[in-house]
């Protein structure tokens, strides 16, 4: 892998592995693999993922969350929910190095479909590392840093600052302003990356590098970006930081994506 996050061939490396995760969250992910197996068992998982820090080997104890995508073989249920929920309650009350736990449920039917070939397909070949069952980026292409994968993955963000709205105005806890400043960080910084992405000609999760990049190509937006991935890593619950970030650099950035990109069909 280069420096830019590509293998030899020019299409975008798998971020993380099993041996990369930091020797604090190796009994977290034992944990998790175990729980997943009892709750789920072969009948319902088709296979187990984890992403984000941990599998990247740039976790914090006490900072970071565990991250993890389960495939179904069918569409997720009810009893599937609140098995998830119970093993997120499990994970988070048993381990203080994880800050939080997060379980994503999709049937392999979506995953693997067309209409979710640059986005959800993309997410688990590239950014997903395998923990349990066969691995389905076996069944998906290699990606490149195109104009395509920035519309797939990040092109609807018009659609979701409206929500975040909502959410800032029904926040009533400390809990819900972390939980969103944290969340709005991210996907802001996420969606700065691949804006400027098929120019830079890579790729990276990082959130710093993220924006770092972001500003060589958009400095007049630059300590905003550096603003968001901030509350990314470390969340804020100063209102004025994230109005900021909604009401004026998510604005902006989903008209310059939707322009530069185009937008991304929305989803049944």
């Amino acid at each position: 892998m280069n420096g830019r996050g590509l293998d030899r061939d020019g299409t975008i490396a798998r971020e993380g592995a099993l041996d990369r995760v930091p020797a604090p969250f190796i009994p977290v992910v034992g944990a998790a693999r175990a729980h997943i197996a009892e709750s789920f068992g072969s009948a319902r998982l088709h296979s187990a993922y984890l992403y984000g820090s941990i599998p990247r080997g740039t976790a914090t104890p006490g900072v970071s969350d565990l991250d993890l995508q389960l495939a179904l073989h069918d569409e997720p249920t009810e009893t599937d929910r609140s098995d998830a929920k119970a093993i997120e309650a499990t994970l988070h009350h048993a381990f203080p190095q994880i800050d939080g736990v997060g379980i994503l449920l999709t049937s392999t039917h979506v995953l693997l479909s067309d209409v979710e070939r640059y986005d959800a397909g993309f997410f688990i070949a590239c950014l997903c590392t395998p923990l349990l069952g066969p691995d389905l980026a076996e069944q998906l292409p290699r990606y490149r840093p195109t104009a395509l994968l920035a519309r797939e993955t990040n092109g609807d963000l018009a659609r979701v600052l409206p929500r975040w709205r909502a959410k800032a105005a029904e926040a009533t806890t400390d809990t819900d302003g972390r939980t969103l400043s944290r969340l709005v960080g991210r996907r802001l910084v996420r969606t700065g990356f691949t804006l400027i992405m098929p120019r830079w000609g890579g790729w990276t999760s990082d959130l710093d590098q993220s924006a770092e990049l972001f500003g060589h190509y958009h400095p007049e937006r630059a300590e905003q970006m550096r603003i968001a991935a901030s509350i990314g890593r470390a969340p804020s619950l100063n209102p004025a930081v994230l109005g900021m970030l909604i009401d004026d650099l998510g604005p902006w950035l989903a008209a310059e994506y939707t322009a530069v990109h185009g937008e991304k069909d929305p989803r049944p």
